[in-house]
């Protein structure tokens, strides 16, 4: 992934980090004061060797012997030898054991000097329990495990407490600071990684990046989400001036220069599967392709759940069917929409058997005088990985329009789409992403303005009279319509 793409993570999932983030932070804060405060108090021995009236020598072999000596008094801090005397002196509640997991000596590197610490909840106690661990230490050292040559002597090692030790004034543990900071830590690492998860888990289509790691086919357009598309879906002409209307007239540009062969314009809008707004997406372009003077045929090609005649409000009951199983002519089923020359053609009866019509003769015979008469052609077709249908008029047509919605449509979905196209040899001319965000990080900058007032026409469309079923009668006889 790009830098981009880390950001647009973090964007997106802001929310969830913060909140991480600050429940890491109360964790940590009520972690730190749940637990008991700690205090340690410390104090310091010397072991030196007695060596009164000793030459030279005898003092450096006597400094020699006590730094190899007190590596091993240090472990004999912890022992029952002496801890019980300081159990017994202090009257302390506890054992042995215990008492030696609190306690810890330790000497500096090529020194004779010997560290005990003691950590207790209470500074009053810490400082009394280190300072009776030294005095037993000693005691067990001179009087015990160093005992006296000869009796009436003194013990050759000699144990001097350097520094007593003294209450502390502040506990050790626990670091507030800094287990708040470790708990903030720890929750923006976990929100961090859960955003990565989500991330990387999440399948669905979300910007036009992610469409171009799929295909290097030409991202003809994004429409951005409208929340209200069911309730107007015919965006360019209910409202022509508002910035989604400007994506449609964005999308027909972008198609009018398409890099097509010479020959019909004739186009298949369909999508991997269904609620992509693939029908709404056909009928838009139809609508803002014929606002440029253009002859424009819709032809409702779904014969298996038709939308356009729904969308339109125009009678739906003969159409296409009808037209391939000859009951009625091309001219007869046209309907003329609106002001312009944009015809429909719509879907008619449902068949039983949409792919065969479709990829029948008749097919071939309804086309072709469309596409010489009309500037363009567009086919309104079912997703493609549920039927063959878009792929059986995709052959028929100059090529596939793919609709992907942003969070919707999964990639995997779009790859076999884009698949299935590929084997069975239509080309695809592009892909159109509905459904964009408006806002965050997966938002498209369709429009941020809307220029000039906007209204919404009354016109209601008017079917194709018998004097509009033969419009220019020089150019009918010429496509042969």
């Amino acid at each position: 992934m790009e830098l981009r793409d880390y950001v647009r993570i973090l964007h997106k999932n802001w929310i969830l980090i913060l909140v991480l983030l600050l429940l890491g932070l109360g964790g940590g804060t009520a972690y730190a004061l749940l637990q008991q405060p700690k205090y340690v108090a410390s104090t310091q021995l010397y072991v030196s060797v007695r060596t009164e009236g000793a030459a030279t020598g005898d003092l450096v072999q006597g400094t020699t012997f006590a730094r190899q000596m007190v590596t091993s008094y240090v472990d004999v801090v912890g022992t029952a030898l002496v801890l019980e005397p300081v159990i017994e002196e202090l009257n302390l509640d506890t054992s042995v054991a215990a008492l030696s997991s609190r306690i810890s000596a330790s000497t500096p590197l090529n020194t004779v000097l010997i560290d005990i610490a003691v950590t207790d909840g209470d500074a009053d106690t810490a400082a009394d329990i280190a300072n009776e661990v030294a005095k037993s230490f000693s005691a067990a050292v001179q009087g015990t495990l160093e005992q006296p040559a000869a009796e009436g002597t003194t013990s050759p090692v000699q144990i001097t407490i350097t520094e007593p030790s003294v209450p502390p004034t502040a506990p050790t543990s626990p670091n507030v600071r800094m287990l708040i900071l470790l708990g903030g830590i720890l929750g923006l690492a976990a929100g961090i990684g859960l955003a990565m998860l989500r991330t990387v888990l999440d399948t669905r289509i979300h910007t036009l990046h992610d469409i171009e790691n799929i295909t290097d086919k030409p991202m003809l357009g994004g429409i951005a989400y409208d929340p209200d598309a069911t309730k107007r879906p015919l965006i360019v002409h209910a409202d022509p001036r508002s910035p989604r209307a400007e994506s449609f007239r964005t999308l027909r540009t972008n198609l009018q220069f398409l890099n097509v062969e010479s020959g019909p314009r004739i186009f298949v809008v369909s999508s991997s599967g269904p609620g992509e707004g693939k029908s709404t997406t056909t009928a838009n372009l139809a609508i803002a392709l014929a606002e440029t003077g253009a002859r424009v045929a819709l032809i409702d090609g779904d014969l298996r759940l038709p939308r356009v005649a729904e969308y339109l409000g125009i009678e739906g009951g003969v159409g296409l069917t009808d037209v391939l199983i000859g009951r009625i002519d091309v001219p007869d089923a046209l309907q003329k929409w609106g002001a312009n020359d944009l015809y429909v053609l719509p879907s008619g009866r449902i068949p039983p058997n949409p792919s065969e019509l479709l990829g029948s003769a008749a097919m071939d015979q309804v086309l072709k005088p469309l596409g010489e008469y009309f500037d363009y052609v567009l086919i309104d077709a079912p997703p493609l990985l549920l039927v063959t249908d878009a792929a059986v008029i995709g052959k028929k047509a100059r090529g596939v329009i793919l609709a992907a919605a942003s969070g919707k449509t999964k990639k995997q979905e779009l790859t076999g789409a884009i698949r299935t196209l590929d084997t069975a040899g239509v080309s695809m001319l592009g892909v159109v992403v509905t459904m964009l965000p408006t806002k965050g990080p997966d938002s498209y900058a369709y429009g941020a303005y809307t220029y000039g007032s906007t209204h919404t026409l009354e016109q209601a469309p008017t079917e194709l009279s018998t004097a509009q079923a033969k419009p220019k009668r020089r150019a009918k006889a010429k496509a042969g319509v």
